[in-house]
């Protein structure tokens, strides 16, 4: 595998975990599913500090967790194609597809609520800038909760925190200037 076939693939495998990040933020802007956009620490605070802080929502959580899912489901069923399993890191035949899903998009959502909470006891604000991690801890995140199940290799993961770094970064600038986000990292 030539590094840019290797570079498509780990985006590929992560491509649940991306839709996990991306869904809360334009959730919100679409003004979906409103009934959930409830805190998801009710306010509560620790050592005088919000849990998560008032930006981390039941709406973004699940709502990122069901279309995560989602992805893993639509990649197994791509994996029929040969182009596909060319780029494929995993055999989606053989793991257990329900599991992954779960698991990638469940430790997105962890990766960011644990950085929020992180942040908090470091009293700062939503959307105060804490580079690499504001880009890159979805990727944290899974790398806990799928290193029990899968042998996915050192490499593998580090290529996948340098490549969100830099996407995150270019996407969230777009984002910003569309006015779906509301800081530029």
């Amino acid at each position: 595998m030539n590094i840019l076939t290797y570079i498509l693939a780990c985006f590929y495998f992560f491509l649940p975990a991306y839709f996990t990040n991306m869904t809360p933020p334009l959730a919100r802007k679409a003004n979906l599913f409103n009934f959930l956009d409830k805190d998801i620490d009710s306010g509560k605070k620790f050592l005088g500090q919000p849990i998560f802080g008032s930006h981390k929502s039941w709406r973004g959580a699940i709502l990122g967790i069901g279309v995560g899912f989602s992805v893993a489901l639509i990649q197994k069923y791509l994996y029929q194609f040969p182009a596909v399993q060319r780029i494929s890191l995993l055999n989606y035949e053989q793991i257990n597809i329900f599991i992954f899903s779960f698991l990638i998009s469940v430790g997105a959502v962890f990766g960011d609520l644990l950085f929020a909470f992180i942040k908090r006891r470091l009293k700062m604000e939503p959307g105060a800038k804490f580079i690499p991690f504001d880009q890159t801890n979805y990727v944290i995140g899974s790398a806990i909760f799928l290193t029990a199940i899968l042998k996915i290799e050192i490499i593998t993961w580090i290529t996948l925190f340098i490549l969100t770094f830099l996407l995150h970064i270019t996407t969230n600038r777009i984002g910003y200037h569309l006015k779906l986000n509301r800081a530029k990292w």
